[in-house]
This record gives structure tokens, C-alpha cells and sequence, in this order.
């Protein structure tokens, strides 16, 4: 199999085939058609059970996103047509419940099961946002590092128990026009029956780091020596805060069994 996109008139492909993240937007804000169509479309992603676990929340005041900018050390957090936040949400399923059916439900509600059917239902319905802002014609890009500060970041947005922030999305105007960025070789994330050998994984990373290094040493902005393997060996050497992220979850009442 190979590793390209090919040329097709459907455009819904198309849009996916030419996906990428935009970090540079024009001082054009989005309109409330296009804010509305953008969540719309993300509602209409699958959802496990139909619990529609997830809440998304536009920041629009400057002063938050600009706090939040200076947290995450990430400029386009600020400089955007629209800031989605998307939010882990188990909070919706028990309002409707009476005090006991609450105690009753927490068992459930703090098990790793739920926690982890939000977090799906929350990433399928950022990747419909996200594709529906492109087939609008605007760009995106998907942050975790909103989450850099975390336990502020839940401050900010006043979210109770039950509800996670997981990453934003930037939307805008394109102001730069990036390469689009090479993937791993299909037979790298697709086997049929079991899981690829150690060895044959070994040669599809090396021929894909290659082009890896030429794509990073050749693109038209950000030029530098790297690969996809070591620039992720190296990232996940890094020392990250003992506990903090599972401390702050079981806070929530979340991933706690």
C-alpha cells in the first residue's frame, strides 16, 4: 500500500487529505454562523451510549485568553478568529438525578470506563469541529497546551465536578499557508489480524524518518534537523510533575478505579 493521497473529487476526502494546523491567523473573527456550524457539526460526531459526554466552551474574553496565552507560552491561544475549549463533560448525566440516584451513580461516574468514554467522545467531536471549520474554508489548530496550568485553567472556566478541560482549538483565517506534513507509512498504524514485528515497524520508522528529515529541513518555515522518532524518544525522557495531572483528576471525581 502506499503512503499518499490521492487525487479525488470528493470533497470531503479532500478537505482530510489536506488537513494541516494553522498556527497564524489573519484579525478576522469568526461569525456566528460559522461558530454555530462548527458545534453543530461536532455534536453530530459518534458518541458511546449516546452520552454525549462532552462540553465545549468558546473563550472571548481577552483578558482570559490572553492570561491563558501567557500560561501555555503559546501566541495563536490569543491571536485567533475563535477559541474552542473542549471539556471532558460527565457533570450533564446527573443533573436531572435526585441526591440519592447521585450517590447512587458516583461509583460509576469516578471508574476509568466513563472517564475514558468522555475523553472519546470528546476527541471525535473536536475532529468534526475541526474538519467542519475546514470545509468552511478556515484553519485550525488542535492545543493541548491550554493545559499547561490545568487547575487554573478550571478556575477560569468555573467548571464543577465531573468536568475536565482536554485541549482547544484555534479557528481562524489562514494567514500562512504550511506544507502539508507527512504521515507514518500506512502499513506503520494498519495491520490486518495482529500486530506488526518489532523489525517490520523498524524499517517503516526509518525510511519515515528520512523523509521526515528532509521535510523538516526543506519546509517553508521552521527549518531545523529532525526526526519523528528521536524528536519523541526525547519528549518522553522528560521528567513531568510527579502526580499532578492523576492528582487533579481524582479532584474532579474522575479516573479514580
Amino acid at each position: 500500500m502506499n503512503n499518499t493521497s490521492s487525487s479525488t473529487t470528493n470533497e470531503v476526502l479532500a478537505t482530510i487529505m489536506s488537513h494541516r494546523s494553522i498556527r497564524k491567523f489573519k484579525n478576522e473573527e469568526l461569525t456566528p454562523f460559522q461558530i454555530e456550524t462548527i458545534v453543530r457539526a461536532a455534536q453530530m460526531a459518534s458518541s458511546s451510549r449516546f452520552m454525549q459526554a462532552y462540553s465545549i466552551i468558546g473563550l472571548t474574553d481577552p483578558a482570559l485568553k490572553r492570561e491563558l496565552s501567557e500560561i501555555a507560552k503559546t501566541p495563536y491561544i490569543e491571536q485567533n478568529g475563535h477559541l474552542f475549549i473542549f471539556c471532558a463533560d460527565l457533570k450533564r448525566l446527573t443533573v436531572m438525578g435526585t441526591e440519592q440516584e447521585k450517590q447512587d451513580m458516583r461509583m460509576m461516574l469516578e471508574s476509568s470506563y466513563l472517564y475514558q468514554i468522555a475523553v472519546i467522545d470528546t476527541a471525535l467531536a473536536a475532529q468534526n469541529a475541526a474538519l467542519a471549520a475546514e470545509s468552511l474554508g478556515l484553519g485550525a489548530v488542535m492545543m493541548q497546551s491550554v493545559n499547561k496550568d490545568i487547575r487554573r485553567l478550571d478556575q477560569m472556566l468555573a467548571l464543577p465536578e465531573y468536568v475536565v478541560p482536554l485541549f482547544g482549538i484555534a479557528v481562524g483565517v489562514p494567514d500562512q499557508q504550511p506544507e502539508v506534513k507527512p504521515r507514518l507509512p500506512l502499513e506503520a498504524v494498519y495491520s490486518e489480524n495482529r500486530y506488526p514485528s518489532e523489525s517490520d515497524m523498524r524499517e517503516q520508522i526509518e525510511a519515515y524518518d528520512d523523509g521526515m528529515r528532509h521535510y523538516y529541513q526543506t519546509r517553508s518555515e521552521n527549518n531545523r534537523d529532525a526526526c519523528w522518532s528521536r524528536s519523541h524518544i526525547d519528549l518522553l525522557k522528560m521528567q513531568l510533575p510527579v502526580g499532578s495531572m492523576t492528582e487533579y483528576l481524582h479532584d474532579k471525581g474522575v479516573n479514580r478505579s
